[in-house]
C-alpha cells in the first residue's frame, strides 16, 4: 500500500503558514501532520500531491515522489490537514484498507479525510496530482463512509488546540532509558549534578543533550524531550509538556511551558503553548504565548505578544484567504507568523495578529493585526512593499549562516507569492 498525502481545496485557509509549504509539513508538536500519517498508516511507499505553487520546495524536502501516480499501485490517498493520530478514525480507515475493502471515501463534515484506491492510477484521471487542490470529484463515485471524529487542522489556530495533546502522544516514542534512570546517569547525554529533575521517567534525553548547572526540568504535568544535541543553560525552566528539536539552544534564564520547538533554534525569554517550526530565532527576553512561527524567523529583544483580550472576549485573526477577520472561537490567541519574517527590537504584537512571509517590522508600537506578505516598516513610518531582490538576498545570507543552500526553488517560490500578494499589500498599505 501506497499512501499519498494530497492538499486539498482548503489549504489556503492555513495562511501565513502554508504560503512557502504544504498544509502536511505543519509540525504539530514533535513531529508534522505527515508524521502522525506515516506511523498511523506504515506505507510501503510515500507519494506526495502538493499546489503548484510549493511543489518544487515540497520535492527537494522530501525523499518521495511528488505530483507523480505511478502505475499498478493500490493508493490511500489522505488529506494533509488529516491528524492521522489516536482516534477512531484513523482506525476505521486502516481496517477498511489492512482488510483489503474495496475502493471507498471517508468524509467528515462533507470533507474528503480519505480515499482508497487499488490500483489507483488506472481508475483516477491523469491529471489528478497536478490540480492545485485536490478536490472530491475523482472520488466521487465511491462508496463513501462518514467519519464522526476526524479531526482536519482548518485554521493556523487550529494547531494550538492539537499541541499539548501531539506532545503527550509523542513523547512516548523517544523514551531513551528505563524510567528509573537519573538524568545524570544516562551516558549519552550530559546533564550537571544541580538540575533539577521533576519526573525523570517523563524526560527523554537526545544523544549529546547537555543541561547546564541550576536548570529546572519539571515534568510533572506532561513530558519533556530534548533531542540530539539539544542544550539547556543555566537557570532556564522547562515545564512539560514540551519539546527541544535537535541542535537547539534553550538561553539562560528562559521559561518555557506547553511548547514545541523544532530543530537548530535559539530560544529565550517566556514562551508557553507555542509552536517555532525550526531554524528560528527568539533568542532574547520577551513573551509569546499561543503564537505559531514560521522557519528563519528572527524576533528582536523584548519582542512581545499579547494572547488575551483585556474584556476577556473571543480572539478574532485576520484570515487572508476571505480577506476578512474571522472569530478564532479562542479566548487565547497570539501571532502567527510567517516564514522568513522578522522584528526589532521591542516589537509589541496585538491579540491574534497574523503577519505574512517575509516581512520586516521595527519600531515599538502595534503593528497592524495583518501584515500582508513582504511588508516593510512600522507603526510611526508607514508600511511599504519589502524589495523582492532584497528579500531574496537576506533568504539566501540567512539560510547560508546555517549551511543550508537557498535554491532556485525556494527562489521561485518566493517571487511568485511576491507577485500574487501584490493587491493585498496595496489595499492593506493604503
Amino acid at each position: 500500500m501506497h499512501l499519498c498525502l494530497f492538499e486539498d481545496d482548503q489549504v489556503p485557509a492555513l495562511r501565513p503558514l502554508v504560503e512557502s509549504r504544504a498544509a502536511y509539513d505543519l509540525r504539530l508538536g514533535i513531529r508534522s501532520v505527515l508524521g502522525t500519517a506515516r506511523q498511523a498508516f506504515d506505507p510501503e511507499g510515500l507519494l506526495l500531491h502538493a499546489r503548484p505553487l510549493v511543489a518544487p520546495v515540497t520535492d527537494q524536502a522530501h525523499d518521495a515522489p511528488v505530483n507523480v501516480l505511478p502505475d499498478g499501485v493500490d493508493v490511500l490517498f489522505l488529506n494533509g490537514r488529516f491528524v492521522a493520530a489516536g482516534r477512531a478514525a484513523t482506525t476505521q480507515i486502516r481496517t477498511h484498507v489492512q482488510g483489503d475493502g474495496a475502493a471507498r471515501a471517508f468524509t467528515h463534515d462533507g470533507t474528503l479525510v480519505a480515499a482508497w484506491v487499488p490500483a489507483a492510477s488506472a481508475h483516477l484521471p491523469g491529471d489528478l496530482l497536478d490540480a492545485p487542490g485536490v478536490p472530491p470529484a475523482p472520488f466521487s463515485d465511491l462508496p463513501t463512509t462518514p467519519l464522526e471524529d476526524a479531526t482536519l487542522i482548518r485554521r493556523p489556530w487550529d494547531l494550538l488546540d492539537t499541541l499539548r495533546p501531539a506532545l503527550r502522544r509523542d513523547a512516548a516514542a523517544y523514551r531513551d532509558a528505563p524510567a528509573t534512570t537519573p538524568l545524570s546517569q544516562r551516558p549519552h547525554a550530559s546533564v550537571h549534578e544541580s538540575v533539577v529533575a521533576v519526573r525523570p521517567a517523563q524526560i527523554t534525553l537526545g544523544r549529546n543533550a547537555e543541561v547546564r548547572p541550576g536548570a529546572i526540568l519539571n515534568a510533572e504535568d506532561g513530558p519533556i524531550v530534548l533531542g540530539d544535541g539539544a542544550s539547556v543553560a543555566e537557570r532556564a525552566v522547562l515545564r512539560g509538556p514540551c519539546y527541544v528539536g535537535p541542535q537547539t539552544q534553550v538561553k539562560v534564564g528562559a521559561n518555557l511551558e506547553g511548547a514545541a520547538f523544532g530543530y537548530w533554534c535559539k530560544i529565550a525569554g517566556e514562551i508557553h503553548d507555542t509552536i517555532i517550526h525550526a531554524l528560528t530565532n527568539k533568542g532574547h527576553p520577551g513573551f509569546l504565548g499561543h503564537a505559531y512561527l514560521g522557519q528563519w524567523c528572527n524576533v528582536g529583544a523584548d519582542t512581545n505578544n499579547s494572547n488575551l483580550r483585556n474584556d476577556y472576549g473571543e480572539v478574532t485573526a485576520y484570515a487572508p484567504a476571505e480577506a476578512d477577520y474571522m472569530s478564532t472561537g479562542r479566548r487565547f490567541a497570539g501571532l502567527f507568523m510567517g516564514d522568513h519574517s522578522k522584528c526589532g527590537i521591542n516589537t509589541m504584537f496585538d491579540t491574534g495578529t497574523v503577519v505574512g512571509t517575509c516581512c520586516n517590522l521595527y519600531g515599538g508600537d502595534f503593528p497592524p493585526r495583518y501584515v500582508p506578505p513582504f511588508s516593510w516598516g512600522s507603526p510611526g513610518d508607514g508600511f511599504t512593499t519589502y524589495r523582492l531582490e532584497k528579500a531574496l538576498s537576506v533568504a539566501e545570507q540567512v539560510m547560508g549562516r546555517r549551511d543550508v543552500p537557498f535554491t532556485e526553488a525556494d527562489a521561485r517560490l518566493l517571487s511568485i507569492l511576491h507577485e500574487r500578494t501584490a493587491d493585498e499589500r496595496a489595499h492593506h498599505h493604503s
